[in-house]
């Protein structure tokens, strides 16, 4: 138990060395006194040193071992200053700090040095648990605070599990049976972290004096060995004093505190905190439940809502509390109870801020994708924010003039507080997203994300300016501004919980577009699972949109059914556009365009109420060209290319959109100019659209018949790609190392034969045919099907000439 110079120092005064030995052990209970005693008496019975203890001493007695000499009267601590006075006596006196009389001090005075006992360490606590518990160490460390006695006592008691044994607990009994019962509440009182405010513990213990008693309790506690070095105790003794105390002696305790806070405005929540899912019948006032949740719901909102929830068990009136409440559950994430709530709040005339319980409404209505419904809340609500909201949620529903009268409202005198002043800035610039530049709309937004970063994390928001200013970068080909924007406000943690999820998957969302698949997919990955509202929509078009960009078919096919469960219950808004364009290209290429085609109608006429602004039409066309590109649909093509060229004036990113609109039409007609392709490639793939460019290349060579053309443009595909070096094709003497069967099979399925006709020429099976285009895939690097076929018909050229 003890450490080297205590050991060092106890084997010298048994040795004789340090003669005589005029010591004090002054340390609190459990660190070990006695046993500093009891081992001094050993090594002078090794030695031959007559010593005994204090009592038990006589003439022969060289050393004198005292020990609780703090509980000695002034005539017993008279007597042991005559043996300290004695020079041919050694004398080793212990005692706790507490108490210490002036008699005790006049002893403590005469002698010449002090060994110091201090709390054990890691090393030492494997050492008393033995072998097979040395695993135990840092548990049973933290337990106990390492005081010697504790660990001992826990030692003895502990299996090998990391748990707290009765039999351990029970040791205590006898410790906190000698305390005065001012003690026993000091150390009740320090469960709830109250004990270091005098005053309440003052108040806490009554009758006259009480604040000048409160340090004598403390001395006795500390001296004690129940409190560490930080003034709390170990968890060992909370664990201690809820198993021995009885129940009443703890109610009685906390219904004081809870009193004298309440009373003065205090702090309640550590006091009901431990409440929340025991006994709470009786155990605490009904206000103090309110008290304590109303302090949890900025920081822990979920202990909030089950706060609340309690309070009104309790006797708090539901009307007073309803919107606090529904507002701590929707933090939270609890949805449904906060809409359960606040719609009872709404429906009562009698229940306080009615409007605040509008707003927490639809709130999550529109954060569960239902805008046009969250919207009519927010309208009925008609506070400050709310009408801020509103102004957002018209908007986004196709009606620009009536959030322009909502948002030329006055005030009505609300306090400019930072949430007032950036979602205001937010809604300005999303109203004036559907005639102004995108540059001045996203300096707004970016300035808003920033405004409300410092208090972010602690609101419930619709939306944030962060979401939707990266929005508005990915519709206008800003991709580094919404990559910021998601950025600061997962560090930010803008929004708090509920938010989480959307910037994880728009951030997602700009790596696809990027042609960063992985980054994408480990994003969504982070997300989290979604089932319901506009981050389900998000999160289905996300992995139905890396499925399409890495060939899968398959799992595309997988998807598809969750996204049509996902498209059935979400409505069609401004700020949902970029899933459903990804899904109408999705629906193409499974031949299920009739699953969109009411809500890409209802997206078209959605544009259209806004004038079709240019910053928001261009992806959805471009998605539209697409898909209508993958049915062959040259007519609908046409109007989607005509309509990226009207918005061609509006920035750079729409002219190199529109671009690439008539490239794409050209090559479809057979029209190939690998100049003007690799332009406009090059051009995507620097506007942020990187997929899009190596699509158009790689597509461009297949449909080609002039074989330079051809690797030129499977060269840039690659390049876009980012894996120059990767192809087969690149190799100098251009001749991949392909078998002899391989090239063969390469013949027959860029003649257009099937797996099954190639394996009858070939006399093989299909499967085998199967295994072949996947090697030959793999090999020369190609990363879709006719990126495969495009350099398949340039090796057999070569192979033919």
């Amino acid at each position: 138990m003890f450490d080297e110079p205590t050991r060092q120092l106890c084997a010298a005064v048994g040795g004789g060395t340090l003669s005589p030995a005029k010591l004090a052990v002054v340390a609190p209970g459990g660190y070990g006194k006695t046993a500093v005693l009891d081992h001094i008496g050993e090594c002078c019975a090794r030695e031959g040193l007559p010593a005994a203890r204090y009592g038990e001493h006589d003439g022969d007695t060289r050393l004198v071992l005292l020990d609780d000499a703090h509980l000695l009267d002034e005539p017993g601590l008279a007597e042991v200053a005559d043996l300290a006075a004695d020079d041919k006596l050694g004398l080793i006196v212990a005692a706790r700090p507490w108490p210490r009389s002036a008699e005790l001090n006049a002893v403590l005075a005469l002698l010449r040095g002090q060994v110091v006992l201090r709390p054990l360490d890691r090393a030492r606590t494997a050492r008393i648990l033995g072998a097979g518990k040395e695993n135990l160490a840092d548990f049973v460390l933290r337990e106990t605070g390492g005081v010697p006695g504790w660990v001992s006592r826990l030692a003895g008691a502990i299996g090998t599990k990391a748990e707290i044994p009765h039999a351990a607990l029970m040791s205590f009994a006898s410790h906190l049976d000698r305390l005065s019962p001012d003690t026993l509440s000091y150390l009740l009182a320090a469960q709830y972290g109250v004990h270091q405010d005098p005053q309440l513990v003052a108040g806490l213990l009554g009758g006259d004096g009480a604040t000048t008693r409160v340090s004598c309790i403390v001395e006795e506690a500390s001296a004690a060995g129940l409190l560490g070095s930080d003034g709390n105790p170990p968890p060992l003794v909370h664990k201690a004093l809820n198993g021995l105390i009885p129940f009443e002696r703890h109610t009685w305790v906390r219904q004081r505190l809870l009193r004298l806070q309440l009373d003065r405005g205090g702090p309640v929540l550590p006091l009901v905190r431990p409440l929340l899912h025991g006994q709470r019948e009786g155990a605490a006032p009904p206000e103090a439940f309110e008290a304590a949740a109303r302090e949890a719901a900025p920081t822990e909102p979920q202990l909030a809502a089950g706060l609340f929830a309690a309070a009104v068990a309790a006797g708090v009136p539901m009307r007073t509390v309803a919107a606090s409440w529904a507002e701590a559950a929707a933090r939270a994430g609890d949805g449904d109870t906060a809409l359960r709530i606040a719609d009872q709040a709404v429906a009562d005339p009698a229940a306080i801020e009615r409007a605040d319980a509008a707003r927490i409404a639809g709130t999550v209505l529109t954060q569960r994708g239902q805008l046009a419904r969250g919207t009519e809340l927010f309208r009925w609500s008609a506070t400050g924010l709310s009408k801020v909201y509103a102004a957002i949620g018209l908007l986004g529903s196709g009606a620009v003039e009536p959030a322009r009268l909502l948002l030329a409202e006055p005030s009505g005198g609300e306090p400019p507080t930072l949430i007032a002043g950036a979602m205001s800035a937010t809604a300005q610039a999303i109203v004036d997203s559907v005639s102004r530049s995108a540059t001045s709309v996203l300096t707004t937004l970016v300035s808003a994300a920033e405004t409300m970063e410092p208090v972010g994390r602690q609101l419930l928001l619709p939306d944030t300016p962060a979401a939707l200013g990266a929005l508005a970068g990915m519709h206008c080909g800003e991709l580094g501004v919404a990559e910021a924007l998601l950025e600061r406000a997962k560090v930010a943690e803008a929004g708090g919980p509920t938010m989480k999820a959307r910037h994880s998957l728009l951030h997602a969302w700009t790596a696809m577009v990027r042609g960063e698949t992985e980054v994408a997919a480990e994003r969504l990955a982070g997300a989290g699972e979604q089932k319901a509202g506009r981050d389900w929509l998000f999160a289905v078009a996300l992995r139905a949109g890396l499925a399409r960009r890495a060939g899968d078919l398959a799992a595309l096919r997988a998807v598809w059914g969750e996204v049509c469960d996902a498209v059935i219950r979400q409505p069609v808004d401004l700020f949902t556009l970029l899933p459903f364009g990804e899904l109408a290209i999705a629906a193409a290429r499974l031949g299920e365009r009739d699953r969109l085609a009411h809500h890409l109608d209802l997206a078209r006429g959605l544009l259209r109420s806004l004038s079709d602004p240019p910053l928001w039409t261009a992806p959805f066309h471009w998605s539209g060209l697409h898909a209508a590109i993958m049915v062959e649909h040259e007519r609908e093509a046409h109007e989607h290319a005509e309509a990226l060229a009207a918005s061609s004036g509006h920035s750079g990113f729409h002219a190199v959109v529109a671009d690439a609109a008539g490239c794409w039409l050209r090559v479809l007609g057979g029209d190939v100019d690998p100049d003007r392709i690799e332009r406009a490639a090059r051009d995507l793939h620097a506007a942020g659209l990187c997929w899009d460019g190596a699509r158009l290349a790689g597509q461009a060579a297949i449909r080609t018949t002039d074989r330079s053309a051809m690797v030129r443009l499977l060269d840039c595909a690659r390049v876009l790609r980012g894996d120059p070096g990767n192809g087969a094709i690149a190799e100098p003497d251009g001749s991949p190392k392909l078998s002899e069967r391989e090239l063969q099979v390469a013949e027959l399925v860029v003649s257009g034969m099937t797996y099954r006709q190639v394996g009858d020429q070939l006399f093989i099976s299909a499967k085998t045919v199967e295994h072949h285009v996947a090697r030959m895939r793999q090999r020369l690097g190609a990363t879709s099907r006719g990126d495969l076929l495009a350099q398949l018909r340039v090796l057999v050229a070569d192979r033919a000439t």
